[in-house]
């Protein structure tokens, strides 16, 4: 499946989405680029070749326009003659820098080419690697389409901006100097004619460059948004044609499409309105050049090879400076998405291993929360000063209503959230004493919603310890129940399952997923009613496998059908954060409280 992970791995623990987080203002742009740089550190050599080709094709740039002023020289209108012979060289001398300077910049653009692309990939490995380092909480107020979009479309504009600036700036630089020194040398008081439209080319790039970068921002905010309700509406398209919502969601997608047509066709706008503008500018350049070079050369102050060359030189001069300016806009875009994906890699990363961490060995199985509490915000505490001990072996049921807090008491177990107040214990030591690596393999997890991930059905069940044989593979799926209806598949083992295996029922996934964490051996079982949605006559058939699996396992199930829960040592009623009733099934039911009246709101009779 092409996944790295450890030996053991737990099924996964997923919580509610929360409200997405309000993406920050556009950062400094110098400091984007700094960051930027950091990822061509291995990439300078090739650079420094690229800048010298660079600096070889812009001397070459600036002799041809030399060449053809000394060329119209050699026409002599006035008497009469051409001198062919000079006039044959400086052709045949023309058409080979011409044809050299296209081979360097074919050189320049294939090795540029490769460079965009290898920085590109380390930035995304960076943002890849970065998203596996982020706590649940992270995943959980952030839609995965804006995700999606941030390491998809945000690094695409990262890897057009480079491919196409890197050239251009490097050249523009060469030729505005290069340039900017020849035309001083065939005339100063032309040059400093010429240089009357470098002010209006600098306060018209910025003018439109600090609408654009605004504009370019928004269009990237509204790409996410748009690209996450994408995202919801295909995962859950069961639920939208359930509850008859097409018309609802096309509603919201064109409302989403429609902000940012408007902000892309503003950014568009503002963004094409660079290059007329600076052709305007240029023209105007040039005719000022032209007459003021006519008036030099009737006072034979200067030849007309030298206007000719001027002129171009002026081109080369201002062209560049053109080019900067849509370069510049270009990188706007570059760095609107740079900036978007640094918030990612600028996110607090779960906590580190503490230096002294050991592994988790041997593990018993004894749990205990000592005055744990947890909020998600500030001031709305999710958990109050929780306290409990499990023996290990012991199995214990969460019951209560949705949002007490059932799932958070397993997401700290694990290690997913970090404990604010107070302490987890797990054979009598710290959980933030275990490496997390460790800590986690002891955990097998079986949600009520799985997932699978796209590969073969022995991929899927492997995924709970990466070195089992098929041997192991069958037996984990035999326990689970699964390896009936899986020999009844064409493929048997190796078929294929697409996204999230929905091409399995509800239960066919579900056994799956039970069946790797058989495979996983794990220390401590966490059930969150892994088996609400197989059917009954499944449910039976495999309950017996659970139970054996349970079989000196400590165990923790959320449980909503409390027939599932009678045999549990301990039963824990959780609400608002508190554990508000705690015993077994009889000790609860005697109390005649809450867990007495949710019980017998299933079941009329408590015998």
């Amino acid at each position: 499946m092409g996944h790295k992970h450890n030996s053991k791995r737990p099924a996964g623990i997923s919580g509610g989405r929360r409200a997405i987080v309000p993406v920050e203002k556009p950062k400094d742009m110098k400091h984007t680029l700094k960051r930027l740089w950091e990822y061509f550190k291995y990439e300078k050599f090739k650079l420094f070749i690229v800048f010298m080709l660079v600096i070889v094709s812009g001397l070459l740039n600036l002799t041809a326009p030399f060449l053809i002023g000394k060329a119209v020289d050699f026409i002599f209108p006035g008497k009469g003659f051409v001198e062919f012979v000079k006039l044959k060289k400086i052709i045949i001398l023309l058409i080979s820098i011409y044809m050299l300077n296209s081979l360097l910049i074919f050189l320049q653009e294939y090795m540029v080419a490769g460079l965009s692309q290898r920085v590109v990939y380390n930035i995304r490995e960076s943002i890849f690697s970065k998203l596996q380092k982020l706590s649940l909480v992270f995943f959980d107020t952030h839609t995965h389409g804006e995700l999606m979009s941030r390491l998809t479309n945000d690094v695409d504009n990262i890897s057009v901006t480079i491919s196409q600036s890197i050239i251009q700036l490097m050249s523009s630089v060469v030729n505005i100097v290069g340039s900017l020194i020849m035309m001083i040398y065939l005339s100063p008081i032309m040059t400093v004619v010429s240089l009357i439209t470098v002010p209006m080319v600098y306060v018209l790039t910025k003018t439109i460059a600090n609408k654009t970068k605004i504009l370019f921002k928004e269009q990237q905010d509204a790409l996410g948004v748009l690209n996450g309700h994408i995202e919801e509406t295909i995962g859950g398209i069961y639920e939208v044609k359930i509850f008859n919502k097409e018309d609802k969601v096309i509603d919201e997608f064109i409302q989403n499409n429609k902000v940012l047509k408007e902000v892309g066709v503003q950014a568009q706008i503002w963004s094409g309105f660079i290059m007329p503008l600076m052709n305007v500018i240029s023209n105007f350049g040039f005719t000022v050049v032209a007459i003021f070079g006519g008036i030099l050369s009737v006072k034979g102050k200067i030849s007309v090879g030298v206007i000719a060359s001027f002129i171009s030189y002026s081109k080369q001069f201002t062209k560049p400076l053109n080019e900067l300016a849509s370069t510049f806009n270009t990188l706007q875009s570059g760095i609107a998405g740079a900036e978007r994906v640094f918030e990612i890699l600028d996110e607090q990363e779960e906590r580190k291993d503490f230096e002294d961490a050991i592994a988790a060995k041997d593990i018993k199985g004894e749990v205990e929360f000592k005055n744990v509490s947890f909020q998600y915000e500030e001031g709305k505490p999710v958990l109050k000063n929780i306290s409990f001990k499990v023996k290990p072996g012991d199995t214990v049921a969460l019951v209560g209503p949705t949002g007490a807090g059932k799932t958070t008491i397993v997401n700290l177990l694990t290690g997913f959230y970090e404990v604010e107040k107070g302490e987890i214990l797990i054979d009598g030591i710290n959980i933030k004493k275990y490496k997390k690596d460790s800590l986690r393999e002891i955990f097998g997890i079986v949600l009520q919603d799985t997932y699978l991930f796209s590969g073969t059905i022995k991929e899927n069940i492997k995924y709970g310890r990466l070195d089992a044989t098929d041997d192991e593979i069958k037996r984990a799926a035999k326990i689970a129940g699964a390896d009936d209806f899986i020999n009844r598949l064409s493929h048997g083992y190796n078929t294929m399952l697409y996204e999230g295996g929905m091409n399995l029922s509800e239960g066919q996934r579900q056994l799956i997923a039970i069946a790797r964490v058989v495979l996983a051996e794990p220390s401590i079982l966490i059930l969150d009613e892994a088996t609400s949605n197989i059917d009954t006559r499944t449910e039976f058939k495999i309950q017996k496998a659970m139970e054996k699996l349970m079989e000196n396992r400590t165990t923790f199930m959320i449980a909503h059908r409390l027939s599932t829960i009678r045999d549990a040592d301990m039963i824990m009623v959780i609400d608002k954060g508190q554990i508000i009733e705690k015993g077994n099934h009889k000790e609860l039911l005697s109390q005649k409280g809450i867990y007495y009246n949710l019980y017998t709101s299933q079941f009329v009779d408590v015998g």
